[in-house]
């Protein structure tokens, strides 16, 4: 077994890549991210003019965590043990980018409330199988001293595809000029930016598949070994509970930093659109003017975050190499917990935009610096099955917010979607000073002190 694993994991140093290589291998989370704006920024107010109520949209949502706790973990075990004519990666992406694209032609379609809600869970299953390995990819990759310039760069990707996704049906509408008809509950301007999401889904992964060269495994037969053992439902089990059973301590710290993280941002996934619908614009039906002003507005919004994240994403490998991660981090957090808090205050819609700077930079950071610390703390040839894991962190706690959330809505919160969104900047500000607990590993004694902690080699290195 020693002399198996000797083979097959012996350290191996990665080159660096130029710009344009980072640029063309996270490309394709551009397109990603587009769909997931859409998502993001449509779907609770396409629920609810398919006639779900307020208190009903959390359980509607719960394909999106369910998906990421199964998909996530067995994708990265499969993307881990993989290789063919596509490499080891890319084979999801282009799956995932297939069949997310024939999801969003079809979600603004929908003829009511149950297709949309298995529309949401196909769209996001696809997301996950072509998202989970792209974090991979990063440590397959690059040598340690790149993998925050790499998770950044994917971050500027997200923001960007976020930007254009979440203001595209405004933009359409208002930019462009085209009618703002609805037409089974949906307006003409959604359904076409849905149907540029899809053009953009495949293109952009489809780039990346094209563009970048995965490394082979340095022995293929001790890598075929590897599969017969890991590939299958029951190694697949066995592996991610053994994984799970050996999380490297790093990883338990950001765990909780993930679980309270991700519940803010998911607050503001369900409610913010409605909530400035209904709350700053003073809708009262779905089939308003008003709401569809409100509905667009808010994608305005969300545009304006994920632009500053696109901008703060320059910023933080920077702010991390002088600050240190975990205390950028914290910062970041900070300002989105008082951004989203502050929303409750704000005179007018106008002003709903000032609280958007603090929910992007807390957005960039939450999308790059946690997978960075993670990332030098990882064992070697497992960095798609423990990213999966990782990401379980995320939706474990959206999942019970997803079944409780409704009644809290209904009993404690009077259906009042801008304190649920309120109740996210709290979730950010609980998850600072479990950031300023996470100890980041030590790099190995053979590296220099200005490096990142080193990453074993990957199976695929040269």
């Amino acid at each position: 077994m020693v002399i198996w694993r000797n083979r097959l994991t012996s350290p191996q140093v990665k080159p660096e890549l130029t710009f344009w290589q980072l640029w063309n291998m996270s490309i394709g989370f551009f397109g990603i991210q587009f769909g997931w704006g859409l998502q993001m920024a449509n779907t609770s107010a396409i629920f609810e003019r398919l006639g779900a109520d307020a208190d009903q949209i959390p359980i509607l949502w719960l394909a999106a965590p369910l998906t990421g706790l199964i998909v996530q973990p067995i994708i990265g075990n499969l993307s881990d043990n993989t290789w063919g004519r596509l490499g080891r990666r890319r084979p999801y992406f282009l799956v995932g980018a297939i069949f997310g694209s024939v999801a969003l032609l079809w979600m603004p379609n929908a003829g009511n409330l149950w297709t949309a809600v298995g529309l949401l869970w196909i769209l996001d299953t696809a997301a996950n199988v072509s998202m989970e390995p792209f974090r991979a990819f990063v440590s397959d990759l690059l040598p340690p001293r790149q993998r925050t310039k790499g998770f950044s760069m994917q971050s500027l990707f997200i923001g960007l595809g976020a930007v254009l996704a979440s203001a595209m049906p405004w933009l359409l509408a208002h930019v462009f000029g085209l009618q703002d008809a609805a037409t089974n509950g949906v307006p003409l301007v959604v359904k076409l930016s849905f149907y540029i999401g899809a053009a953009f889904f495949l293109g952009t992964v489809m780039w990346t598949v094209c563009t970048t060269e995965e490394r082979p495994p340095r022995d293929m037969e001790a890598f075929r070994e590897q599969q017969e053992r890991r590939l299958g439902i029951g190694a697949t089990a066995r592996e991610i509970f053994t994984a799970f059973r050996q999380m490297p301590a790093t990883m338990r710290q950001l765990a909780w930093v993930q679980a309270f993280s991700w519940l803010g941002m998911y607050c503001v996934f369900l409610y913010f659109p409605p909530a400035i619908a209904h709350n700053l614009f003073g809708a009262r039906e779905e089939s308003s003017v008003l709401y569809s002003q409100g509905i667009e507005w808010a994608g305005l919004c969300m545009a304006a975050y994920n632009a500053v994240c696109f901008g703060t994403s320059f910023l933080l490998p920077r702010l991390a190499a002088a600050a240190g991660r975990p205390m950028t981090h914290a910062l970041c957090l900070t300002c989105g917990g008082v951004g989203l808090i502050s929303l409750w205050f704000v005179p007018s819609p106008g002003w709903a935009l000032l609280p958007m700077v603090g929910l992007g930079v807390a957005w960039s950071s939450i999308l790059s610096l946690p997978y960075a610390m993670l990332a030098g703390a990882l064992p070697a040839r497992k960095g798609g099955i423990y990213m999966g894991i990782f990401n379980m962190f995320i939706v474990l706690p959206e999942i019970i917010v997803s079944l409780g959330l409704g009644w809290v809505m209904a009993n404690l919160l009077d259906n009042n979607r801008l304190l649920a969104v309120v109740l996210g900047g709290v979730c950010f500000l609980i998850a600072v000073p479990l950031t300023l607990r996470v100890e980041e590993m030590a790099a190995a004694p053979t590296v220099p002190a200005t490096l990142q902690p080193v990453l074993e080699s990957e199976a695929v290195s040269k």
